[in-house]
C-alpha cells in the first residue's frame, strides 16, 4: 500500500461548507502539502506551481477576478479575447500564489478569524492572519461567492490591498497603451520570465 505524503495529508474540501470552513480546509491542505513536500522546500518552482494548481486554483473564479480587473474594459473585448486575458491572467495568479507559497516554513499557519458576515449571503469576506517565523502576523482576506458547485474565491486582499483593484488601474493603463491584445502580450510576456 502507497500513498504519497500529501494524498494522507488532505482533508477533503467541502464547497458548501460554512465559507471560514471552506477557506481553511483549502489553506490548511495548501500549508500541509507545502510543508512535507521537498522538492518545495528545495525551492523548486514547478512543484509549488503544481500544488497551487492541484490544491488552489479549482477554488477560485479567474472568468470573475478577470472580468472584474479588466472593469469597463471587458465588454469591449471579444470573447476570444476575453478567454485569452482570463488565461494569461490566470498565470499571473499562479505567480501570485506560488510566491506567497514559497515563505511557507515549518511554522506556518493560517488563522480564520470569527466570521462577522451573513453566512447565507452570496458574497462574503472570509478574514484570515498568517503568521510565520520571521515576520509578523500577515492579514489577508478572502472575497468569496456562492456558486451552483459551493463557493469560489474572486477577489484577495493582503494588507489592505485588495487585488482586483491593483489590478485594475495596471490593466486599465496597459489598454489605453496598446489595447486588450497588448495587454494579454503582457501579461503572458511577464508569466515567462
Amino acid at each position: 500500500m502507497m500513498f504519497s505524503l500529501s494524498a494522507l495529508a488532505q482533508k477533503p474540501v467541502d464547497p458548501k461548507a460554512a465559507p471560514n470552513d471552506f477557506v481553511q480546509a483549502v489553506a490548511d491542505n495548501a500549508l500541509q502539502a507545502v510543508k512535507n513536500d521537498d522538492l518545495v522546500k528545495s525551492g523548486d518552482l514547478k512543484r509549488i506551481n503544481e500544488l497551487v494548481d492541484e490544491l488552489i486554483l479549482p477554488y477560485v473564479n479567474f472568468e470573475k477576478t478577470t472580468r472584474l480587473a479588466a472593469g469597463r474594459h471587458w465588454r469591449q473585448a471579444s470573447p476570444e479575447q476575453q478567454q485569452a486575458l482570463v488565461d494569461a491572467f490566470r498565470g499571473t495568479l499562479i505567480r501570485t500564489y506560488s510566491g506567497a507559497l514559497a515563505s511557507v516554513d515549518d511554522v506556518s499557519r493560517i488563522d480564520i478569524q470569527p466570521f462577522r458576515g451573513d453566512a447565507n449571503a452570496d458574497d462574503v469576506v472570509v478574514r484570515s492572519l498568517i503568521t510565520q517565523k520571521n515576520g509578523p502576523a500577515v492579514g489577508v482576506d478572502y472575497r468569496l461567492e456562492k456558486t451552483p458547485d459551493g463557493w469560489r474565491v474572486y477577489d484577495i486582499n493582503v494588507e489592505n490591498i485588495w487585488l482586483i483593484q491593483n489590478y485594475r488601474n495596471q490593466f486599465s493603463q496597459q489598454i489605453q497603451q496598446s489595447g486588450i491584445d497588448g495587454l494579454i502580450t503582457a501579461l503572458n510576456k511577464n508569466n515567462h520570465q
